[in-house]
């Protein structure tokens, strides 16, 4: 089993240091670490530092630094523009692509969003994605956080500028002609995929897409959930793309 990853806001130039905090707490009390074991190290940036522990304390861990290293920002950039959804769709959304690879998250707050994200439910909603998405970068030992957009979502005018600035822009739609499997993929630059809500994406929203550059594909026959179909088209460019 590999080594777990704690995120830190920057690496120790020191060789030695004491993990504390929430970080050290999850380390020393839920995970507990003991003396000789290894783990990793993260500032969310592509930074890395291995360590090993060599004291246990109350909810810290004292920990020598064994090597450093750093690891490129992959190319393209995988942006999902995430319908918000009602519940905790959005969040399970959030985990599994975030798990899966994607490097930004943008709130979009869809005409046919059954919930809308609006003064401080809206701020606390997008700290959820937040939380989620750190956890699961942990979860997945990712050396690079995934942003999530938004103050706290995404207009469909701010989308479509998004898609027109991209490398590619693709929306998943049930009726689209093209497969994802098949589309043609940029070699660097940004790709967008949007991620429509529970009830999907209005006739305006498409054409505003389309008129920025966006194009319609869909993954096969079967119509995803919201929660779903984000992690889906994210693990067919992933394998496209060579980063599984």
């Amino acid at each position: 089993m590999s080594a777990p990853l704690f995120l830190v806001e920057s690496l120790p130039t020191a060789d030695a240091l004491t993990l504390d905090g929430p970080e050290g707490h999850h380390a020393a009390t839920v995970q507990r670490l003991r003396v000789g074991e290894e783990l990793l190290l993260a500032d969310g940036r592509g930074g890395t530092a291995a360590a090993a522990v060599t004291a246990v304390g109350r909810g810290s861990l004292d920990l020598t630094i064994t090597s450093r290293g750093y690891v490129d920002a992959p190319v393209p950039r995988l942006v999902t523009v995430q319908g918000i959804a009602k519940g905790d769709r959005g969040e399970l959304a959030v985990q599994a692509m975030t798990e899966v690879g994607v490097d930004e998250i943008v709130p979009w707050a869809a005409a046919r969003s059954v919930t809308q994200w609006r003064g401080d439910r809206g701020v606390r909603a997008r700290e959820k994605w937040v939380a989620t998405a750190r956890e699961a970068a942990k979860q997945a030992r990712r050396p690079w956080l995934p942003v999530v957009a938004g103050s706290p979502d995404e207009s469909t005018a701010t989308v479509a500028r998004r898609i027109a600035g991209a490398a590619a822009g693709f929306v998943l739609h049930e009726e689209a002609d093209e497969r994802l499997t098949t589309a043609e993929l940029p070699s660097a630059g940004e790709i967008v995929l949007v991620v429509g809500p529970e009830g999907g994406i209005a006739p305006a929203e498409l054409t505003a897409f389309r008129e920025a550059g966006g194009r319609p594909v869909r993954l096969g026959p079967a119509v995803l959930r919201t929660s779903t179909a984000g992690v889906a088209a994210l693990s067919v460019l992933a394998t496209r793309l060579g980063r599984w």
